[in-house]
C-alpha cells in the first residue's frame, strides 16, 4: 500500500454535508503505513461533527475495497471548526463562530434552548461561551445555578477586561451576574446596546468554537447593536406550535432577511412541540397545535432543526442550575443532540457555501 493508494481511495469518501470527498476537501492528514496497518487523520469542520462514525466506517471500506481487503484501518479525528471571519476581528478576535438564538415573542423557551445548545455543542468537544443578551429578563444565572456570583476581572494589554464564569465546560456571562437580581435593569435602548457592547469588547471570551448568544424577544435595538458591532455566523430562531408564536417568529424571520441586514438562518426549532408525561412516556399531547413550527419552516424554505418537548425535568433542570443536557433525562438530552446535531450540520454548510457576513455598517 501507498500513500497515493490511500488517497485515492479516500477521494470515494463524501463529506456527508458538503458534498465533496474528504481529499478534495484536504480533510485527509498524516497518513501512515507499516505492512497491512494504516493510520490517518482526518479534520472535521467542527468537534461536535455528528457524522464522525458515518466517515469513520465509509473510509475503512473504501480502503479494503480498494486497496488491501486485508487492511487493518485506524482512522482518527481533529477538528478545526470551520469559520467564515474574515473581518478585522478587532472584537471577539478568537471566536471562529458567533450564534444567535432568537425568538418574535418572549415565554417560547428561548433561554432554554440556547442553554442546551452550548452544552450539548460543548459535549461533542467544542470550545462554547454563552452571552446572555437579555438585558431587562437574564436567565443565566438561575438555569446555570451560578445566582449571586461575581465574575473577576483581569488586565489584558493594560485594560481591564471580566472574566466569563465557567460552569459545566462552557464560558458564562450576564447582565445577571453584575446586577443584584433583586432590582430591576430600567434602562433606555441605548444603555442596554451600550451593556451588549461591553459584552462583546471588555470580556476576555478567549478562543472559541462558537459563542451561543441568548438574545431578547422581538426585534430592536440590542440585535441591531449586536449586527452592528459583529459579524452574526447566523441565527437560530425558537418558537412553539401555537399560532400567535409563529405570527411572531415570522417577524424575526422577516427581520434577518431584509437586504440591509441579510444575517442567515441556520435553521427553526419547535420548543414545547408536545407533553410526554414520565409515567407514559410513549404518550405524546399536542398541548400548543401540532407541527406549527415545521410547517413554517417549509413556508419559509428554512431548514427544521427539530423538536423539543415539553417535559417537567427541562423545565426542573433550568429552575434548579441543572439543564437538561447535564441532568438525567435521557429523553430530554436525545432531543437536544438531535437538534444540535442539526444546526451543527448547517453552521458547517453555511460557512462552506455562503460568503462571510458582514458587520452591518449603515441601517436606515
Amino acid at each position: 500500500m501507498t500513500e497515493a493508494d490511500i488517497l485515492k481511495a479516500l477521494s470515494n469518501v463524501q463529506e456527508p454535508d458538503l458534498g465533496k470527498d474528504l481529499v478534495t476537501l484536504n480533510m485527509v492528514k498524516d497518513i501512515s503505513i507499516n505492512g497491512n496497518e494504516v493510520s490517518f487523520t482526518i479534520v472535521l469542520t467542527t468537534p461536535a461533527c455528528p457524522m464522525k462514525d458515518m466517515m469513520r466506517t465509509a473510509s475503512e471500506n473504501a480502503i479494503k475495497l480498494l486497496v488491501n481487503k486485508a487492511a487493518v484501518v485506524q482512522v482518527n479525528f481533529t477538528a478545526n471548526t470551520s469559520t467564515t471571519r474574515k473581518d478585522n476581528q478587532q472584537v471577539l478576535t478568537g471566536v471562529k463562530n458567533i450564534i444567535a438564538v432568537v425568538s418574535g415573542k418572549g415565554g417560547v423557551g428561548k433561554s432554554t434552548v440556547s442553554a442546551n445548545l452550548a452544552l450539548a455543542l460543548a459535549e461533542g468537544g467544542a470550545k462554547v461561551g454563552l452571552m446572555d443578551a437579555d438585558i431587562y429578563g437574564p436567565s443565566v444565572p438561575i438555569m446555570f445555578g451560578v445566582r449571586g456570583e461575581r465574575p473577576m476581572m483581569k488586565e489584558v494589554d493594560g485594560k481591564g477586561m471580566i472574566v466569563p464564569l465557567q460552569k459545566y465546560g462552557i464560558s458564562l456571562i450576564s447582565i445577571g451576574l453584575l446586577v443584584d437580581e433583586k432590582n430591576a435593569v430600567v434602562w433606555r435602548g441605548p444603555m442596554a446596546s451600550s451593556a451588549i457592547r461591553q459584552f462583546i469588547t471588555d470580556v476576555d471570551w478567549g478562543e472559541l468554537d462558537y459563542l451561543v448568544i441568548d438574545m431578547p424577544p422581538g426585534t430592536g435595538d440590542i440585535h441591531l447593536t449586536l449586527m452592528q458591532t459583529v459579524p452574526v455566523t447566523g441565527v437560530v430562531i425558537v418558537t412553539t406550535p401555537q399560532n400567535v408564536a409563529l405570527a411572531d417568529a415570522k417577524k424575526a424571520i422577516a427581520m434577518f432577511g431584509q437586504a440591509q441586514i441579510n444575517v442567515p438562518i441556520i435553521g427553526l426549532v419547535e420548543n414545547m412541540a408536545y407533553f410526554t408525561p414520565a409515567e407514559l412516556p410513549e404518550n405524546k399531547y399536542y398541548l400548543f397545535g401540532k407541527e406549527g413550527g415545521k410547517r413554517l419552516a417549509e413556508e419559509y424554505e428554512l431548514p427544521f432543526l427539530g423538536q423539543v418537548p415539553l417535559v417537567q425535568s427541562i423545565r426542573e433542570g433550568g429552575d434548579s442550575g441543572v439543564p437538561a443536557m447535564v441532568g438525567d433525562d435521557a429523553v430530554s438530552q436525545q432531543a437536544f443532540r438531535t437538534f444540535v446535531s442539526a444546526a451543527v450540520r448547517n453552521i458547517a454548510m453555511r460557512n462552506a457555501n455562503m460568503p462571510e457576513t458582514q458587520v452591518i455598517q449603515v441601517l436606515q
